[in-house]
């Protein structure tokens, strides 16, 4: 995010970081604010809606981000493939966890994981965030020519594959589940792109 940005903005993508690394319960509103440089004061301005607002509004940024990314994915691709698009977005995370460790995951499955046994708000959030990831990616595998009904059920697959194997690599502070979910699920998904007609 850019420094143009003002102190709500700022709060929403400090937000979004801040649980990817350490979970919706251990982010702290004064802990978006200091990681934003924003006055503390500003929280009950911007969120009068508290954490929940926040975390919410967190959440919705991200799973935008995460669409946004599927047509710079495509845009790097030289021949778009289903398997060139998920290895793309695998790249993502096996690029940062080499660069920075594995202290970071997906600011919408922390989230999910925290609050959607809750309910309300929060879990209507992270559905409409993994929405916003899912629809694009959808589209992005019926314009390679995948039928738009098995790419709504691919891009499901791929999305739950990719934040699994998150999960897993996370957890072993390795990149094998990654670089396995990329290998074993490509042949699947290039095969769900007709062959063309003799």
């Amino acid at each position: 995010m850019s420094e143009q940005r003002g102190p709500r903005e700022r709060m929403v993508f400090s937000a979004a970081q801040l649980i990817r690394r350490q979970g919706v319960a251990a982010t702290g509103m004064r802990d978006v604010a200091a990681h934003a440089g924003a006055p503390r004061g500003s929280l009950q301005h911007y969120f009068p809606g508290g954490k929940e607002q926040l975390v919410n509004e967190a959440v919705d940024w991200a799973g935008r981000y995460a669409g946004k990314r599927i047509a710079r994915f495509l845009a790097g691709l030289e021949e778009p493939t289903p398997s060139g698009l998920f290895a793309a977005m695998v790249a993502q995370w096996t690029d940062e966890y080499a660069a920075d460790g594995f202290a970071a995951g997906c600011p919408v499955a922390a989230a999910t994981a925290e609050c959607a046994g809750v309910g309300g708000s929060t879990r209507a959030a992270v559905a409409s965030a993994f929405t916003a990831w899912r629809t694009p990616l959808a589209e992005a595998l019926t314009g390679m020519g995948v039928p738009a009904a098995r790419a709504e059920s691919l891009s499901m697959l791929m999305i739950s594959t990719l934040e699994g194997a998150i999960l897993m690599a996370r957890a072993e502070q390795d990149v094998t589940p990654l670089t396995t979910a990329v290998r074993e699920l490509g042949p699947l998904l290039d095969a769900a792109v007709p062959p063309p007609a003799p």
